[in-house]
């Protein structure tokens, strides 16, 4: 059971990449004029992609400062999932299951 639990959350945490590097596709098509805006289909995508990723870019971007217009804050996150989140929740299931076998 606890496996399962792990490989859902690994799994989330997978999905919710891709929908940061989606979003993050999906801001420079629209601003380089790519996408068109009125089309009420690319509104719903970005309006979706921005309600997802920004309740935890808005605080990165908080404490990263920008460079030339340049947001970092998309770069961070993703560092952050795969080098701190990543590895932390595996120590996490692997004390759990230890405690178990004990």
């Amino acid at each position: 059971m606890l496996i399962i639990v792990y490989q859902i959350v690994i799994r989330l945490i997978q999905i919710y990449t891709y929908v940061v590097i989606a979003s993050c596709v999906f801001s420079m098509l629209f601003a380089f004029g790519v996408l068109d805006p009125r089309n009420r289909f690319v509104y719903e995508i970005g309006v979706f992609l921005n309600r997802v990723t920004e309740p935890v870019l808005g605080p990165i971007r908080r404490i990263l400062p920008t460079v030339g217009n340049i947001d970092f804050s998309p770069l961070a996150l993703l560092l952050i999932l795969q080098y701190l989140a990543v590895p932390l929740i595996t120590q996490i299931f692997i004390a759990v299951a230890s405690l178990g076998h004990a």
